[in-house]
């Protein structure tokens, strides 16, 4: 199991970055290894920076050779304990869009029927 935490702060100007901070303190001298990757390739460019509280400040520059129609989800893991810390997902594509939308039309449609169905059931149960 990883002793590190990931949370995201931001995306912005094609940076992805978050905070990295470690579980146990005997563990903080070694600087964590961090993998990210997109279909199991791994991205260049990948910093990570020690802050002043212990912690680290992970960037990674999303490449605009990966930014492509469709969806992309980019792993990022701790090597040392091959485990996934977390990922961020890119969809663009007029294409996705719609099947977005479509998406979301079926579940409104579909938690519109469940509402009746249990006001029906509130009704016969009273």
């Amino acid at each position: 199991m990883s002793d590190l935490i990931l949370t995201k702060t931001r995306l912005r100007e094609g940076v992805w970055e978050g905070t990295l901070h470690r579980v146990k303190e005997e563990s903080h001298a070694d600087l964590p290894q961090v993998e990210v990757t997109l279909e199991d390739r791994p991205i260049e460019g990948v910093e990570l920076i020690a802050d002043q509280q212990g912690g680290y400040t992970l960037r990674v520059p999303i490449p605009v050779r990966l930014i492509n129609d469709g969806v992309q989800t980019f792993l990022i893991r701790d090597k040392a304990a091959d485990e996934t810390l977390d990922h961020f997902t890119l969809i663009a594509g007029e294409g996705v869009e719609n099947d977005i939308r479509a998406e979301i039309e079926l579940l409104r449609a579909e938690l519109d029927m469940l509402k009746r169905a249990f006001r029906r059931h509130c009704l016969d149960t009273m």
